[in-house]
């Protein structure tokens, strides 16, 4: 199969089987024997096509109004044609068209290949429909970003129209690809300089201390990661580790801690030293702890398959130093990574969450010290999630209270945007993930 046709395969598994987009596509990778160039435009297609499905169908609508029951790969191959006639410069028109053409033939009949010709080489003659037609700005927004009308509205409720429309619109660009330096093994200018000797373009992260960002290349592709002195994360989430600031020889709980990449990040700053015990519900999970601890040469990793709920049947009251709970979350602050979750994921969804992120609160909060850290984290930008989450907890918990010190844990850029002992970070403040952090403290 050519690319096109992994694509197409790849866009109806993640739309009609609920596949993950980026297992997905590495599996079409894999299964197509792509080299590099290919492997590019795939993931282009695929992920450009699933963030602007929205923009697309809106597009596609008035040329489809005298289709009958048009069948869903019909309408995916329409789409993801039409994203590279819209979005991808590269591409020729009429080489998009002819191969939509091709495979609509091997797929269908004569008669879909004609359909699909005549609606595509209309588009070209008549061009697109505008946008400006839909004269709610709301609705217009949510279609022109391809976000669903009730997120818009709900985020320009919680942040005003102009941020909301900043973050929809980040949230069509590719993320940024960053790693974190494994600081027992190499400085950040000793990582740089081994990933440009294997000819990675790599710099500095933008935020956090210890990251270095991929310029061009796969930073988990290089000697340096597999030696151990890389983890594959990004620069927000970076920053959950240093607010929860554990000091070496200390025992720390991380919950819900797969696939690992916080659990080590504290570990690291404990210089090895000391106790991380990582908690997560899924086994299979938990081995991918274990083996990015491994990787990383750290011997003070601990791991638990574990609902946290249920904290309290394992572990002894105010048994640990410090806390992580980074909470099952709708990740609504990594759409550009999981493109597919704005679509998939409900008000339903939020309301069932919350409840769980209450639970594993309260399970966690006997097992911290007098005096202890507890640090809340999540991937989203839902005040329902976050703030709102911490004044429930706070408000039942009064032992607890928040530690407005978190500012200056946290790099220069970033401490403007704590508030209270509270961080909510944007996508579009730093071009990192949306993510939300916040330091609590147990009253001694």
């Amino acid at each position: 199969m050519n690319v096109r046709e992994l694509a197409l395969d790849t866009l109806l598994a993640i739309e009609q089987k609920g596949a993950y987009s980026h297992l997905q596509l590495n599996e079409a990778i894999q299964k197509g024997r792509l080299d590099g160039r290919d492997a590019a435009l795939l993931t282009e297609i695929v992920y450009g096509t699933v963030q602007r499905r929205d923009t697309l169908d809106y597009y596609l609508a008035p040329f489809l109004r005298k289709a009958r029951r048009l069948e869903p790969w019909v309408r995916v191959l329409l789409r993801l044609t039409l994203y590279q006639m819209v979005y991808l410069n590269r591409v020729p028109d009429h080489a998009a068209i002819f191969e939509a053409v091709e495979i609509a033939k091997r797929r269908g009949h004569r008669g879909i290949a004609s359909f699909v010709n005549g609606v595509l080489r209309t588009i070209g003659r008549e061009g697109l429909p505008s946008l400006e037609a839909i004269h709610d700005s709301g609705k217009r927004l949510a279609v022109a970003t391809s976000h669903p009308e009730w997120l818009v509205r709900r985020w320009i409720g919680q942040y005003g129209f102009e941020e909301t429309a900043r973050m929809c619109e980040t949230n069509l660009r590719p993320p940024q690809s960053t790693a974190r330096v494994n600081r027992l093994r190499a400085t950040v200018e000793e990582a740089l300089d081994r990933l440009r000797a294997e000819g990675m373009a790599a710099a500095p992260g933008h935020l956090a201390p210890e990251a270095v960002r991929a310029e061009k290349g796969n930073l988990a592709h290089t000697q340096a990661f597999r030696a151990g002195w890389l983890t594959i994360q990004d620069e927000s989430s970076m920053l959950v580790a240093r607010a929860l600031d554990p000091a070496p020889g200390e025992r720390v709980l991380d919950c819900c801690a797969a696939p690992g990449g916080k659990t080590t990040h504290i570990a690291e700053r404990m210089d090895g030293r000391g106790e991380v015990v990582a908690v997560d519900i899924h086994e299979h999970k938990v081995m991918l702890i274990e083996q990015q601890a491994k990787r990383l040469g750290l011997d003070n990793v601990a791991t638990l398959a574990l609902d946290s709920r249920r904290l309290g049947e394992r572990f002894a009251p105010e048994s640990f130093d410090r806390v992580l709970v980074d909470a099952p979350c709708t990740g609504f602050g990594v759409i550009r990574r999981k493109p597919e979750i704005k679509y998939t994921k409900g008000k339903d969804a939020i309301a069932a969450l919350v409840e769980i992120q209450q639970a594993i609160l309260r399970a966690a909060a006997p097992l911290l010290k007098k005096g202890g850290t507890l640090v809340y984290s999540t991937c989203t930008v839902e005040r329902e999630e976050n703030e709102d989450a911490i004044a429930r907890f706070l408000a039942d918990h009064p032992d607890f209270f928040l530690d407005a010190s978190l500012a200056e844990r946290m790099p220069k850029p970033v401490q403007p945007h704590v508030k209270g002992g509270m961080l909510q970070l944007l996508p579009h403040h730093f071009d990192s993930d949306g993510f939300f952090i916040a330091r609590l403290r147990k009253r001694v």
